[in-house]
């Protein structure tokens, strides 16, 4: 599959690039894409959560009703959970939900998720470019340039660059990865990927390796 490369006014160059078959041409794992999203969206949880039991509940411990005869549930101490106050039954506790997943399954959730997108039309290439100084106004004009101001962008650049950073984060729906930091959730959640040509090569050098 052949896409044009366009500069950053918008304007078709003439010049094509070929999306490697291996890459953007695969028939997508579903699963392998779960798996992945799956343990991005773990990794983002602090799981910092905690609720009181009951012998952490401050209070007097003293039996506030009859053991039988009055028509409820037996209680203890003002602590019980089953009175308003009381200690919580099995509550969340902090712990680390993040989990192993093997590189080969990663690797082909990114594959596929570009895969996905190479299907939808929703792949473009742009001529490397980089920014004097931070200007949101100059980000805006590229994606205005590109007829993709109206979509959730994604763009990939080679490596990391300050200035076109600074120049996206402002900007709702358009976000900004390098080509080591490019994972699954991204490339999906994103209406349209833009790649840089240098990005387009990196990416090949990464996720077209022979596995061992």
């Amino acid at each position: 599959m052949e896409v044009s490369v366009y500069n950053i006014k918008g304007e078709d160059t003439g010049r094509k690039v070929a999306l490697n078959e291996a890459i953007f041409g695969i028939e997508p794992n579903d699963h392998a894409i779960y798996l992945d999203v799956k343990q991005f969206m773990a990794n983002q949880r602090q799981g910092t959560h905690k609720s009181k039991e009951r012998s952490e509940i401050s209070g007097s411990t003293r039996k506030i009703g009859r053991q039988k005869g009055g028509g409820g549930a037996r209680r203890g101490d003002m602590n019980s959970p089953v009175l308003v106050g009381g200690g919580r039954v099995f509550g969340p506790k902090p712990r680390d939900y993040s989990f192993k997943l093997n590189k080969k399954v990663k690797a082909l959730a990114r594959k596929s998720a570009l895969s996905y997108k190479a299907q939808e039309n929703a792949i473009v290439v742009i001529e490397d470019f980089t920014f004097e100084a931070p200007k949101t106004k100059n980000f805006i004009d590229i994606t205005k340039n590109l007829k993709v101001s109206d979509k959730k962008l994604l763009m990939v650049l080679p490596e990391s660059n300050k200035n076109v950073y600074l120049s996206a984060r402002n900007l709702k729906g358009a976000n900004v990865q390098t080509i080591s930091g490019l994972n699954t959730y991204r490339v999906l959640d994103a209406g349209v990927v833009v790649f840089t040509e240098n990005a387009l090569s990196a990416i090949d050098n990464i996720l077209s390796k022979k596995e061992a």
